[in-house]
């Protein structure tokens, strides 16, 4: 039988591991910005409607009683600066996000570091690229001779999943699907969740070939045509450990074996964002699925990684921010 201390110290050194690889490349690429989700396609006010008449067992933590929260999301891409201030285009393949974040929620958090909110952070791809903790560690090894030939070999199913990733075209992060790709609590139940757009588009044939499109096509959804948008927030019950399993973190759950069932609606209105001050609140908001009540606390081992990444990184933010504050600015001459 496995020893769970051993078993659970094993884990720890390999977050270590993961934690100092990022600091090492945040440190390179920009101290004072996201390693992960750097490239924000717009920071937006929104509403999360929680449904009217839900059954019972669904009224739960956040969904417990029909309310309308005002809520920030942020659009993403998900991979890290080349250099500071130097971003990928949107016509390369990249992961998209979207970050939300509800506030003014009352409840026991398992985190001390915001009172009242609820953050869920999904992306367009149903499952994680790494099917555990120590296959997400030696993903940037996979380019170098530091993994054995044999270890590549195992890690080839990712090459896979990046291919699926990189196949998706995407004209407007307002119109299409997300999902958390890791479980999470639902009260005494484990759910995985999803938002999907009501507003569904065909994925373009050619991408535009301007470098931020994404953001362009959210300013001309949102602020020119004056349209709105909406999404539906879905959950996914934990069937069992075959159909829908919850350390298996590449096995997508399939809506035949657990059907989406829709809790809440994510409404953004017609609104201007693409401004300095709203750029500049961007660059300071801080998103974490730790961000969350008890009853909707993070599940598996993915999870738990993400838990200390995020905290060390965010600090390690925050910090170089604070520095840069404090130094003293070059005297220009009027």
């Amino acid at each position: 039988m496995s020893n769970p201390t051993s078993s659970t110290a094993d884990q720890e050194a390999i977050i270590d591991e993961i934690i100092a690889g990022s600091l090492q490349s945040q440190q390179k690429t920009g101290p004072d910005l996201r390693q992960i989700h750097t490239k924000s396609h717009g920071l937006l006010s929104g509403e999360f409607i929680i449904e009217p008449n839900l059954p019972e067992d669904l009224r739960v933590g956040l969904f417990k009683t029909p309310k309308t929260y005002p809520v920030w999301i942020r659009f993403s891409n998900g991979g890290s600066p080349k250099t500071r201030g130097q971003f990928n285009s949107d016509s390369q393949p990249d992961v998209r996000g979207i970050a939300i974040k509800v506030m003014n929620v009352d409840g026991q958090k398992v985190l001390d570091d915001e009172e009242k909110t609820q953050d869920f952070i999904l992306n367009n791809h149903p499952t994680f690229l790494a099917k555990n903790v120590r296959d997400y560690a030696d993903l940037p090894k996979l380019s170098t001779e530091e993994l054995s030939p044999e270890r590549k070999q195992e890690l080839n199913y990712i090459i896979k999943i990046l291919g699926e990733i990189n196949s998706k075209k995407v004209g407007n992060p307002l119109l299409i699907q997300y999902w958390s790709m890791a479980p999470f609590k639902f009260g005494s139940r484990i759910v995985k969740l999803s938002v999907k757009s009501q507003q569904r588009e065909q994925p373009p044939e050619i991408l535009p070939e301007s470098e931020n499109y994404l953001r362009e096509a959210i300013v001309k959804y949102l602020t020119e045509e004056g349209r709105e948008a909406s999404f539906d927030f879905f959950i996914q019950f934990y069937v069992d450990d075959e159909k829908t399993p919850i350390e298996d973190h590449i096995h997508e759950w399939q809506e035949a074996d657990s059907p989406f069932i829709k809790v809440a609606t994510v409404r953004i209105p017609s609104q201007k964002f693409d401004f300095e001050e709203r750029k500049r609140l961007d660059e300071g908001i801080l998103f974490s699925p730790w961000h969350t009540l008890l009853e909707h606390e993070p599940v598996g081992s993915v999870n738990l990684s993400r838990k200390r990444l995020y905290s060390e990184l965010a600090k390690h933010r925050r910090e170089q921010i604070a520095q840069r504050l404090r130094e003293p600015q070059p005297y220009v001459a009027g």
